[in-house]
């Protein structure tokens, strides 16, 4: 993925214009992959670095990677709306990627992805949305409905977060019973972590152990 392959441009949206990223595999896709950024007032955009982790790693897995801007954010129209109105973006953004690309009489699989602010967006569109899987980084938890998630959600979070304390997380994960994979000395931003996000999300993918030191 590099800024060659990605396609930006806009769409029509809930609230006006909306601005998206996406990049599409030279053979069949495997799915459609959703990535939402983090949170809009905070300087979250589609460009964030682990949204483009996220996008980068699902389009290598075969995946088209799909991003877009929150309204209110870079090219995109409206104002934040506190997360109904991001999830109805987030709504839109699929609906486009699945008009024009499911081309079977079989929906391509759909991955929700999010980092942050994006992982509650992403909570709330899994209600109405028929998911192959979630990917959760940095969670933002005491957002989250008390509803349980699915047993096969991967959920990625750093031990030294200062944003959603690392225990605030186990504790929403404890009644699900639900794994959660900390990056010991990692901040919420993942910062030089990057490319280890990138491998572990792989890794667990493929259904591959990570190993620690890859």
């Amino acid at each position: 993925m590099t800024p060659k392959t990605t396609e930006r441009g806009t769409i029509d949206g809930p609230a006006g214009a909306l601005e998206v990223a996406l990049n599409v595999p030279a053979h069949m896709p495997r799915g459609i992959a959703l990535v939402a950024h983090p949170h809009p007032l905070q300087g979250g955009t589609l460009d964030n670095k682990v949204a483009q982790t996220l996008a980068r790693t699902f389009f290598a897995l075969g995946y088209i990677a799909m991003r877009f801007n929150f309204r209110g954010v870079g090219r995109s129209q409206g104002a934040f709306d506190d997360g109904a109105g991001e999830t109805a973006d987030a709504l839109a953004a699929l609906a486009h990627a699945q008009a024009r690309f499911d081309r079977r009489a079989d929906a391509l699989p759909v991955v929700l992805a999010g980092f942050s602010f994006g992982t509650y967006v992403q909570t709330e569109l899994a209600r109405s949305v028929a998911a192959e899987r979630l990917v959760l980084v940095g969670p933002a938890v005491r957002r989250f409905a008390p509803a349980a998630l699915p047993a096969d959600t991967i959920v990625i979070h750093g031990e030294e977060d200062d944003v959603v304390p690392l225990a605030e997380v186990f504790a929403w994960a404890r009644p699900q019973e639900l794994p959660i994979v900390v990056f010991p000395g990692c901040g919420h931003f993942f910062h030089g972590r990057l490319p280890r996000l990138q491998r572990t999300i792989a890794g667990l993918w493929h259904g591959h152990p990570v190993v620690p030191g890859a």
